[in-house]
């Protein structure tokens, strides 16, 4: 096999941070300004396709030849832009030669590391002269994006092209240089460490249905970012007029105004406080202010102006999906519209159907009228803005309690094997081995019922009783004096999966400190490094065949004084690379979650084999668009086949039709 790497840069008018790849590229005015390539690892050549070179024959040709593999990091990305390019995206043949490309991004994300040519080689401690050079950004957008503001001092044009500023356009090949040669060193040092066939396999797969997207209804999203303006400057109004303020969205004046109306001190305008001074203070202006207040921050109309911006001309919205998002377990993450994160509809079917139809028709007076909030209902109606379309049906299919099931498997806690080989009822089934109390005794309302279900919720992985308050305990009508003796009893009847977790926790101990392989039922613990390369990690082995890795691993005393596993990670809030700690409970979070992800995996693939063109999936759920009404109780079940490598995991799934995507 022969290898060439590839660098490209490109032109549009189309933001690609709003809109996303599919509708940047699908721009009229979309080109490519530069490509820059090595065969295997020589050194780099940069053509300049804006000023007359063109790609050689041979090169062409290695472009589309089987046995020659093309790495980029971010590769959809080039693979997307060059089909365009070469004139196969209207013949639908872009998909043709996607199996010949390998991605370094996703190389990095399946090996822990963070997404970003310049953070991952940071992360890899890589030379400065092999990191993305950091004029990059500035060229990116003085070439590659319309100028904003045409002025007399840059002659009123609405871009910049190479003679415009011949310094700094030389600057800008030299970069696409180095861009070929970092993710070539990047490359070298990951390939020690290889992604397994069947996730670039999937990884094409993923390619396939960000590319396909997902049907939206336009008119729905303009009537709701119609109601939304309205009902906004309605509100805003009313808010000046009651506060007397010039910006009553303003935290700083609001919290001043608010305490001088009360009487006592106003620290913060968060959602909590808000709805907790909303109980408290007596009726009149700033209980009136208060609701307002709460009234604006419900509307999810980012959404909706995210749908707009990256409908394509199709009216599809495509690359919502992001491969190995969530590293830690291999999970895909939300992109552009977050679809991962969308808030439930809680009406009965036919108020949906009918608020739907009164923004579409953008009847105010009306949704007022019947549904009092319209942040609320706007909110409600953004995931129905994605729809079958052209008399095409969604088909929504849902693995049952996923994790529930995983972590019962793996942990061998049978009595919960037992409820899934059965009825399922896994809440109150928890709550009768909790409390001891006939499973028949336990209503659907009942307050055993309550506790069941949100120690599930909350007490698997090691959590205890500020887990169970973070799941809404004290919402729930629960007493905190009482949730340390509901821990107590959840993990006395699930004395297997506490088990778990301290064999997962003793297990890292000893691969750190003996450097040999440890093996929990099934789930094989390694510590793997290469010299050459100086890449060490810490690996969890998944039933998959698939692997977990864990960077720069390290033992050290954690904030409890005890000692630990310590990895390096991106920190969840700053992003940066940071030296991070984890213990038995949260190797069995991720892998039980890893799990998840696998099942998520073989049911993508097996839709796709059997046919099914799948148009978006969420968490544990795959959606399908189709014509044919028997599809949805084939997908049904070909997610609860046994799957080869965990062919006694007992799997179900549940799903519905729509006309438009919702919670059942």
């Amino acid at each position: 096999m022969a290898h060439l790497s590839i660098d490209i840069e490109t032109y549009s008018s189309v933001d690609i941070k709003k809109a996303g790849l599919y509708k940047y590229v699908q721009s009229p005015d979309f080109e490519i300004l530069l490509f820059a390539y090595s065969w295997d690892g020589s050194p780099v050549r940069i053509l300049d396709l804006k000023q007359g070179d063109s790609i050689p024959p041979e090169v062409r040709d290695a472009l589309f030849h089987k046995w020659v593999v093309k790495h980029a990091y971010n590769a959809a990305f080039e693979w997307y832009c060059l089909s365009k390019y070469f004139g196969l995206l209207g013949n639908g043949e872009a998909l043709n030669w996607l199996d010949q490309w390998r991605c370094t991004q996703i190389h990095g994300l399946y090996l822990g590391y963070p997404a970003g040519l310049g953070k991952v080689g940071e992360a890899m401690g890589l030379p400065q002269d092999k990191k993305k050079m950091g004029v990059g950004g500035s060229l990116i957008r003085t070439f590659c994006v319309p100028i904003k503001k045409p002025a007399k001092s840059n002659g009123y044009r609405i871009r910049t092209l190479p003679h415009h500023e011949p310094e700094k356009w030389e600057l800008f090949k030299e970069y696409c240089v180095g861009d070929v040669v970092a993710e070539m060193e990047i490359l070298r040092r990951l390939s020690a460490f290889p992604v397994p066939d069947q996730e670039w396999r999937l990884w094409q797969l993923d390619q396939q249905i960000n590319v396909r997207g997902i049907a939206c209804d336009l008119g729905l999203v303009e009537g709701a970012l119609a109601v939304d303006q309205q009902v906004t400057a309605e509100l805003m109004s009313e808010a000046v007029q009651l506060s007397g303020l010039d910006n009553p969205k303003s935290v700083q004046q609001l919290k001043k105004w608010l305490t001088e109306e009360i009487g006592e001190e106003v620290d913060n305008l968060r959602k909590d406080t808000v709805s907790g001074l909303i109980k408290t203070v007596e009726e009149g202006r700033a209980k009136r202010v208060l609701e307002i207040r709460r009234e604006l921050s419900k509307t999810s109309v980012k959404k909706y102006q995210a749908m707009q911006t990256v409908a394509c001309g199709d009216g599809r919205v495509r690359g919502l999906l992001q491969f190995y998002g969530a590293n830690r377990t291999g999970r895909w993450a939300g992109r552009l519209v977050q679809i991962q994160n969308l808030t439930k509809n809680k009406m009965d079917l036919e108020l949906l159907k009918y608020a739907r139809q009164l923004v579409r028709e953008q009847r105010i007076g009306m949704l007022k009228l019947m549904f009092g909030s319209l942040s609320d209902t706007l909110s409600q109606l953004i995931r129905t803005a994605f729809i079958g379309p052209d008399g095409k049906l969604l088909h929504v299919a849902d693995f049952n309690a996923i994790e529930a099931r995983v972590i019962a498997w793996l942990a061998g806690e049978q009595w919960r094997l037992d409820v899934f080989a059965s009825h399922g009822k896994i809440y109150e089934a928890s709550a009768s081995q909790m409390f001891g109390v006939p499973i028949e005794s336990i209503g659907k309302d009942s307050d055993l019922r309550q506790k069941g279900k949100v120690s599930e919720l909350a007490l698997g992985y090691q959590g205890a009783a500020g887990a169970l308050i973070s799941m809404g305990a004290l919402d729930m009508g629960l007493k905190e004096e009482d949730l340390p003796e509901i821990v107590t009893r959840w993990r006395n009847a699930n004395r297997r999966i506490v088990d778990l977790w301290f064999s997962f926790d003793r297990a890292a101990i000893e691969v750190m400190e003996t450097g040999q392989p440890v093996g929990v039922r099934g789930i094989i613990f390694a510590r793997e490094s290469h010299y050459g390369s100086g890449l060490d990690f810490f690996t969890i082995q998944l039933p998959s065949g698939r692997k977990l890795y864990y960077v720069q691993p390290t033992l050290a005393q954690n904030d409890f004084g005890k000692q630990a596993l310590h990895y390096m990670g991106p920190d969840q809030k700053t992003g940066k690379w940071v030296q991070l700690s984890t213990y038995g409970g949260k190797l069995v979070e991720n892998v039980v979650q890893a799990i998840a992800r696998d099942c998520l995996a073989v049911s993508l693939v097996r839709a796709d084999q059997a046919g099914f063109d799948t148009v978006l999936h969420v968490h544990d759920e795959i959606g399908i668009e189709s014509d044919r009404s028997e599809d949805l109780d084939q997908m049904l079940d070909l997610m609860a086949q046994p799957i080869e490598w965990a062919p006694d995991l007992p799997l179900k799934a549940a799903g519905f039709t729509t006309e438009f995507y919702m919670k059942d």
